[in-house]
């Protein structure tokens, strides 16, 4: 019976790898479908490219710099499902926002829970890690606690980046950031599915962004699956503009106890899409 099951296994990683298929990304798809966005990964890099050029670049509505943006989907256990950017090619966007939207996907999927897992809080945005993650603040040195996977990140040709075959999908990139970009992606029952990641203009803009891009994904199911965070539905895990500008101890600087700075450049007078 033994040798029975170990035969099993072997055929069915033949049939991966023969595929063509990494056994990495092939393990990644299960999750990766559970976003709801298709069950291959040219479906659902089209769904978050389509998502994301939708809302971005566009300053009336996320204020910044009006910048072009990359993006980054990973599934619940942190695997990257898709890399996209809004520009004509690679070189339209910052360069190393690549690498930054996928941290901010990984954060965002690290510290969200599914509805009720949580005891008060499930959603968190990157943007409300800001303070606590600073000087004085409880989780001072959050940000260094799980460092990205260069190797991951940055193998493979760099013509594939942001396309279908972009070398992080079907790995686990890692990082931790502590400001505006990421968030949970939250099906209708609150079932934590994922996360998403936005980089490239400012990070307050870049939340509003990630914001915009979770809501024409159909993620953003927070009020439907009751889904708890720091502020009042129907925008549970928003950034929160409450710090003082004169402080520079997390210990005073922000009223909460988890806000963000403002950015300068309108990113806070915009009105964002509710939570469904």
């Amino acid at each position: 019976m033994k040798m029975m099951k170990q035969a099993q296994v072997g055929l069915i990683v033949f049939a991966i790898t023969a595929s063509g298929l990494p056994l990495a990304e092939a393990i990644a798809g299960d999750h990766c479908s559970d976003l709801g966005l298709g069950n291959n990964k040219n479906a659902i890099h089209a769904a978050l490219r389509t998502a994301l050029s939708g809302v971005a670049p566009d300053i009336v509505a996320n204020g910044g710099l009006g910048n072009q943006m990359w993006a980054t989907l990973v599934d619940r256990d942190g695997i990257v499902c898709a890399v996209a950017f809004t520009g004509t090619d690679r070189n339209k966007q910052w360069p190393g926002s690549r690498a930054i939207s996928a941290q901010k996907a990984n954060t965002a999927m690290s510290f969200n829970l599914p509805s009720g897992a949580g005891g008060t809080v499930d959603a968190l945005s990157t943007a409300n890690l800001w303070t606590q993650a600073q000087p004085g603040g409880s989780l001072f040195g959050l940000q260094f606690s799980n460092p990205v996977d260069t190797e991951q990140a940055y193998k493979g040709p760099p013509k594939n980046y942001g396309t279908t075959n972009d070398p992080m999908v079907g790995k686990r990139i890692g990082g931790v950031n502590v400001f505006g970009g990421g968030l949970g992606l939250y099906d209708e029952t609150g079932d934590k599915v994922g996360a998403v990641g936005v980089s490239g203009d400012t990070s307050c803009a870049d939340h509003n962004i990630a914001w915009r891009t979770r809501n024409a994904l159909g993620l953003d199911k927070l009020g439907t699956g009751s889904v708890s965070g720091l502020s009042a539905p129907p925008r549970q895990d928003n950034i929160i503009y409450d710090v003082l500008p004169t402080t520079h101890d997390a210990s005073d600087t922000s009223a909460s106890g988890f806000g963000h700075p403002k950015c300068g450049f309108g990113e806070d007078e915009v009105v964002l899409p509710a939570t469904s």
